[in-house]
């Protein structure tokens, strides 16, 4: 599971980051019990998704801290569950970082590793790392790789160097395992703040269209795959998109291996509680914690994106 929280901010000023419009006397008058309101409603979702057994990964962006990490799996019911953290401050300026949830009676940490954004045009810029997990889930090995890129901020031309950075930094992480493990497991989640057949990431990361035996890359979208079927998780100026993407190696689509998915296996969790009407636009749109800096009180302004990976019998 992969779910962009929408500004999952404790209510306390930040001295190194630019936190200060979501604290109690901030443009946004984040307080306590806000942030406890969003957390439950984050656990919520969780449970949801999986119904009564909770996803053993869950990627997240857009988290502050810690601190909101440790609230969402030890303050809630998801606490019965064990729940650990893969997550450290990144020096973006704004200071939201990616971070994975994980079930330690399901999946076991081998290796973790926050790999670094770095802009050749702009050696100075900041932005989130890229989280790279390493570790073992039904006795096979999964790749795990969460990601936020830069935003469309400033203008989607304008802007797309850094998300070609992000793609780039993404794509020799990727091809430097696969040295060593040609037939590895991977599964990429992230919100790329871009559509599947942008260039960063179909050019640039190389993510196939569609489920192919040629791809160069090795890697599928499973979100254009989801896009083609009509589905979005994210609503912008009244049109759908699916930013936050599931991507996964060929190997686990050709039910070679212990562990294997398909296709039909994706989704964008579109539940009734986190949507409302779009009364501008027509139809629904996400139920979001802010309009502008207008509190708002719902979960968030993206719907979050699911794959289940399924066992192959011995």
């Amino acid at each position: 599971m992969f779910y962009n929280v929408e500004n999952l901010f404790d209510p306390f000023d930040d001295s190194l980051t630019r936190d200060e419009e979501f604290t109690p006397m901030g443009q946004r008058y984040w307080t306590w019990r806000k942030m406890e309101t969003k957390i439950n409603g984050i656990y919520k979702v969780i449970m949801a998704v999986g119904e009564a057994d909770p996803p053993v990964l869950v990627g997240m962006c857009e988290v502050e801290n810690g601190f909101v990490l440790h609230k969402l799996v030890n303050d809630t019911p998801l606490g019965k569950f064990e729940y650990r953290v893969v997550h450290r401050e990144s020096p973006d300026r704004r200071g939201i970082d990616v971070a994975l949830l994980y079930r330690p009676d399901r999946f076991q940490v081998q290796e973790k590793e926050f790999v670094p954004v770095v802009f050749p045009d702009d050696t100075a810029r900041k932005t989130r790392e890229i989280l790279y997990v390493r570790g073992i889930l039904a006795t096979d090995t999964l790749h795990v790789f969460v990601n936020h890129w830069p935003s469309k901020y400033g203008g989607e031309l304008e802007s797309e160097g850094g998300r070609f950075a992000a793609a780039l930094t993404l794509k020799r992480k990727v091809d430097s395992i696969k040295v060593f493990y040609p037939d590895a497991r991977i599964l990429i989640m992230g919100d790329m703040n871009d559509e599947p057949e942008s260039q960063p990431v179909a050019e640039g990361l190389g993510a196939c269209l569609r489920e192919v035996p040629d791809c160069p890359s090795g890697l599928i979208n499973i979100a254009a795959i989801l896009k083609d079927r009509g589905f979005g998780s994210y609503k912008y100026q009244g049109v759908w998109g699916i930013i936050d993407q599931l991507i996964v190696s060929q190997s686990l689509l050709d039910g070679k291996h212990k562990l294997y998915t398909t296709t039909l296996k994706a989704k964008v969790f579109e539940s009734d509680q986190l949507l409302e009407p779009d009364e501008r636009y027509s139809g629904k749109r996400p139920f979001r914690t802010f309009i502008g800096f207008r509190y708002h009180g719902g979960f968030s302004d993206h719907l979050p994106v699911y794959i289940d990976l399924l066992e192959n019998e011995e």
